[in-house]
């Protein structure tokens, strides 16, 4: 069992950067495939990266590549997402979530069986 929680969302105005942070409970944690996705109001929750278990494999969204950049701690069982540039698009509430399978790295919501309670991000003037 992996119990996951965000934080650091908030509001920015477009251009700014945040950085999100996910905390997993459990001894396993280096097991898993880390993911963020996002929802926006009457959107399909989306895929945005994923950190494979040691972070140095990864893979982005094409809408957020060169702009966000995900890593992880696996001795503090944190996975961090930093988000540079921000557009208003952007906006959503962010989920992190971990997934057993990790090769190929998971880019479907299916492939994950833990998942955090979300936290929001605003973009706007």
């Amino acid at each position: 069992q992996v119990q996951l929680v965000e934080s650091g969302g908030g509001l920015v105005q477009p251009g700014g950067s945040l950085r999100l942070s996910c905390a997993a409970s459990g001894r396993t944690f280096s097991n898993y495939a880390m993911g963020w996705f996002r929802q926006a109001p009457g959107k399909e929750r989306e895929f945005v990266v994923v950190a494979g278990w040691g972070g140095l494999s990864t893979d982005y969204a094409d809408s957020v590549k060169g702009r966000f950049t995900v890593s992880r701690d696996n001795a503090a069982n944190t996975v961090y997402l930093q988000m540079n540039s921000l557009k208003p698009e952007d906006t959503a509430v962010y989920y992190c979530a971990a997934s057993r399978i990790v090769s190929p790295l998971p880019k479907t919501r299916t492939q994950y069986v833990y998942w955090g309670q979300g936290t929001q991000v605003t973009v706007s003037s």
